[in-house]
């Protein structure tokens, strides 16, 4: 089990392994050598960038659950081994190819980097590099690319929320809940209710903004929905948590309501029972955050250039719930696994 090894020690070996002699300059980086094992820190020998590529010193990283299932090996990607997780960071430019001249040496950007963002260098196509504004901090920044990536997509592009409308918000304390409550009720302008598993994490998310609060751990979603909202039920839900929770969280749908679903961090994947949503014409849909690179590079460009633009006006509040240094990654991992976080952990390359 994953959460097995990341819960061992870390022998000191392996954060001191480095490339021989004569190699030329090197960087640090987390490496996934062995699926299923501890994460190894080594000193990764640089190449030239190429014509179309871009050298980002990094400053910090986002930790998602995405990076633990590829390092299980049950993620949807499967890199070669051994490879860097990492699909978040934020940083300054410190070297362009002969053929960008999207950004220079300096500027300040975050970047979507596939699984190699968890070293202080990395090298990267220009296009999934975007300039942060000048009041926007490195730090915050670095929270921006995945957990609101995915709520401005589920929010905008999927659920078409509109101002007004009630939207529900499951695992409301998680880095993507508290993006998805903080776009919602800050821009969107939307009534939101927050699930959330404990009443300190409701409590987050109210100060977050959202306007009523569920602790599913004392009872069931649906009804007490119910009792916030009536019968009428809700026109939104978001949810990352699957199983049950999922259910009710679709019984809890008003007249031609829609679900976004987005993960399932409660491990268990539901079926659909298509009678519901002939009853009340609602619709279910998916959100594949990254997939939207690959197949609409302008909407998933569009989602992070409005990131970072709610962040500059301070329209977006983006909560760090911890910060680890690159040795660290393993306690960063063991964090995320436990759920011993609220909003976004990162990893500190400074």
């Amino acid at each position: 089990m994953a959460a097995v090894a990341w819960g061992r020690g870390i022998p000191r070996a392996w954060l001191c392994r480095r490339a021989g002699p004569g190699c030329g300059r090197h960087y640090r980086a987390a490496l996934c050598t062995e699926l299923k094992q501890l994460l190894a820190i080594e000193e990764v020998a640089s190449r030239p960038v190429r014509p179309h590529e871009v050298r980002v010193d990094v400053h910090f990283c986002g930790v998602n659950f995405a990076d633990i299932l590829v390092c299980r090996g049950q993620y949807q990607e499967k890199p070669q081994l051994p490879f860097t997780p990492g699909m978040e960071f934020s940083g300054t430019v410190l070297e362009t190819g002969t053929d960008v001249s999207t950004v220079k040496e300096g500027d300040r950007v975050i970047g979507v980097s596939g699984f190699n963002g968890m070293a202080e260098e990395c090298i990267i196509d220009p296009k999934t590099l975007w300039q942060i504004p000048e009041r926007v901090p490195l730090r915050e920044a670095a929270t921006l690319p995945v957990s609101y990536g995915t709520a401005i997509l589920a929010l905008e592009h999927r659920a078409c929320t509109q101002p007004g409308e009630t939207v529900l918000v499951t695992a409301a304390a998680g880095a993507t809940g508290l993006a998805v409550v903080d776009v919602a009720t800050n821009v969107l302008q939307a009534q939101v209710i927050a699930a959330a598993g404990s009443d300190e994490k409701c409590k987050l998310a109210m100060q977050k903004g959202a306007q009523s609060t569920v602790n599913y751990g004392q009872g069931g979603l649906k009804e007490a929905v119910r009792k916030l909202v009536g019968s009428g039920g809700v026109n939104v839900a978001i949810d990352t948590v699957g199983g049950d929770v999922f259910l009710e969280a679709l019984r809890s749908l008003a007249w031609e309501g829609r679900i976004v679903v987005v993960g399932f961090a409660g491990g268990t994947i539901a079926s659909v029972p298509a009678n519901l949503l002939l009853l009340k014409n609602v619709s279910a849909m998916g959100l594949y955050w990254g997939r939207y690179k690959e197949q609409n590079f302008p909407v998933f460009s569009r989602a992070l250039s409005s990131a970072l633009q709610y962040c500059q006006q301070g329209r977006i509040q983006p909560h760090i719930g911890a910060v680890f240094k690159l040795e660290e990654v393993n306690d960063a991992f063991l964090h995320v696994i436990q759920r011993k976080s609220t909003g976004k952990v990162l990893i500190s390359l400074k």
